[in-house]
């Protein structure tokens, strides 16, 4: 068994998944600026926008306004999430990075969330992460409700495992496990990321992306890491959810995952003070306390303590 990574990678997903679940819509401004934000505290990967239906999801109808207004950062990668090639075909005609496709492990909430079944899914996502390469872009694929479906309810590892195979077949950057709903617990999360590394091999990187609905998902984020996923995916303030998951709450939040990772003598590159008055801004932005334990207590020791 490898050992844990020594750096994390965080990527930020506010501004996709923290704020495509808000019933009001966000001003394109305001979406340029909590990207800015992000990438003042460190953060070099980036979850930028939804290319999909604007009648489905009106929180990412703007999301071509976005990637225009946004900084020209060769050392910051911009992510574009697409469902479909005809996402992906919007996504490329901006300043995008990378692709995220989606595959999802039920057929239930992949025709819910995509139109598609869960085999469809994985023959979409081929699709988009060759699009990706033929336009000198990068793509990565994430499963899910890899921990369980909001319908169906438990998924079986084995099949997680099988699409995972399916999907390596594409050669993306990487493979993501999502829990999607916030089902799942640290050993179902270490079972399945050691199971789907050992099928799929060492030359892939496996990224792991958790909700919190349930409490569990910074216990499943050191879970990953300690089965040796170096990327976790995280949102500023804990914003989040799925238009199509019901009871999805919110992803984990960027501060208090930066703070665990770095009081455990975990490398992030960010900077955790500039986080947590990032998390304050956004608080004020959105006129409600957000679920951001660390925006709230603040850092320890605090600074004035040092």
């Amino acid at each position: 068994m490898a050992a844990p990574p020594t750096r994390i990678e965080i990527v930020e997903v506010g501004a996709r998944d923290g704020l495509q679940n808000e019933p009001d819509i966000i001003a394109t401004e305001n979406k340029v600026a909590l990207i800015e934000r992000a990438i003042g505290v460190g953060v070099r990967r980036i979850e930028t926008a939804s290319f999909v239906n604007p009648k489905r999801v009106p929180q990412m109808a703007d999301a071509e306004a976005v990637m225009e207004a946004l900084p020209d950062r060769p050392d910051v990668t911009y992510i574009g999430l697409v469902l479909n090639e005809r996402g992906a075909e919007r996504a490329l005609r901006t300043k995008v990075d990378e692709l995220g496709a989606v595959a999802v492990a039920s057929d239930s909430f992949a025709i819910r969330n995509q139109g598609q079944s869960s085999a469809e899914s994985v023959a979409v996502a081929h699709r988009i992460v060759a699009a990706a390469k033929a336009a000198g872009k990068t793509a990565q694929v994430t499963i899910s409700a890899a921990f369980g479906c909001p319908f169906e309810g438990e998924v079986d590892p084995a099949h997680v495992v099988s699409m995972a195979l399916a999907i390596a077949q594409s050669g993306p950057r990487e493979i993501a496990l999502a829990d999607t709903i916030g089902v799942a617990v640290p050993a179902q999360v270490t079972h399945l990321c050691r199971a789907v590394r050992a099928a799929i091999g060492p030359d892939i990187p496996l990224r792991a992306h958790f909700h919190n609905t349930r409490n569990t998902g910074l216990a499943n984020a050191w879970a990953a890491y300690e089965a040796g996923v170096a990327t976790l995916d995280s949102s500023l303030g804990g914003l989040g959810g799925c238009p199509f998951a019901p009871k999805a709450t919110g992803n984990i939040p960027t501060e208090d995952l930066a703070y665990l990772l770095s009081r455990s003598g975990v490398e992030t590159g960010l900077d955790l003070g500039q986080l947590i008055e990032a998390g304050q801004w956004l608080t004020a932005l959105m006129g409600r306390t957000l679920p951001a334990m660390v925006t709230r207590a603040g850092a320890f020791p605090a600074p004035h303590a040092a």
